[in-house]
């Protein structure tokens, strides 16, 4: 029997839901806190573990999360990442995507210079700078941390008094800014939830009450058929990081009638896709862990 771990940040749904696949597929799970992994150096066999689990002599890991940490620990666990993708152990995804996804700036360079449609955006470290880059972008700009999902920690500025105030504090923090052009959407975006190169499904993320159309904060989804033209999109967008699974946002903007990638997650939930449209996407997950056939 293949024995897989899903590295975690908690025990909720998506948790649940992949030992559900897994036990329906006769494969043994145990899902670990990401925090409480470790590695050994000279000191016997080298080992790579969390909460006595040795993950080099597992038949693949699964990251479903990567958990806020300092900057020494979010580097030490993507080491340990690579340090098992390199004794051979299948990784979901693998750890090169993880790093890309979850930097919004390389994920849009790395889209970008595929050829692919994004807002225009401006990322640096000085508040007068993104003050030059407000006025460019048209004194309408989303202000975003370079990490971070969900729609969480976004805040849209059309006030220059207010974008100052907004950069002189995220400068003074030592932040990264992060100002991309608001795009006057329709109300609504795209997630696209690609996995081994196709689209296994695709919902329309439909705002309520507010311009973030993320169903974490309140968005609702409904079930779409994208296009072949969307889901070459998609899967162009989920290759240009490296990613084998992963969640790609399309935003329409109806300036150009065009659709913009607005972001990839390397660690994509799942729940409103699954509830939109039957898919089983944690077997799916499964089963391209551990033998790559989707």
């Amino acid at each position: 029997m293949a024995n897989i771990a899903a590295l975690v940040s908690g025990f909720g749904w998506h948790v649940q839901d992949l030992k559900r696949a897994a036990d329906g597929l006769g494969v043994g799970f145990q899902a670990l806190p990401f925090p409480n992994i470790s590695a050994g150096l000279g000191v016997g066999n080298a080992q790579i573990q969390a909460e006595g689990v040795d993950l080099t002599q597992l038949d693949g890991v699964l990251v479903r999360m990567m958990p806020p940490g300092s900057l020494e620990q979010v580097v030490f666990r993507m080491d340990a990442l690579h340090a098992l993708e390199a004794r051979g152990i299948p990784i979901l995804n693998p750890p090169r995507a993880i790093e890309a996804a979850v930097d919004k700036y390389l994920t849009l360079e790395r889209v970008a210079a595929r050829g692919l449609a994004i807002p225009r955006t401006w990322v640096g470290e000085h508040a007068s700078d993104a003050l030059d880059a407000f006025e460019l972008l048209g004194r309408d700009v989303v202000v975003k941390p370079l990490f971070g999902s969900e729609g969480r920690g976004l805040v849209r500025v059309s006030d220059y008094e207010l974008a100052r105030r907004t950069f002189r504090t995220l400068e003074q923090l030592g932040a990264v800014l992060y100002v991309q052009e608001f795009v006057p959407h329709p109300g609504f975006d795209l997630r696209a939830f690609v996995i081994a190169g196709k689209v296994i499904g695709a919902i329309r993320r439909q705002a309520q009450g507010d311009w973030r159309t993320n169903v974490a904060v309140g968005a609702t989804a409904s079930a779409i058929t994208l296009d072949a033209e969307t889901e070459r999109m998609a899967v162009n967008a989920a290759c240009a990081v490296g990613a084998r699974a992963a969640g790609v946002d399309l935003l329409p903007d109806p300036r150009t009638d065009r659709l913009l990638v607005v972001e990839v997650n390397a660690v994509p939930g799942w729940k409103s896709l699954s509830s939109a449209t039957g898919i089983d996407v944690a077997t799916l997950l499964v089963r391209e862990l551990l033998d790559g056939q989707a």
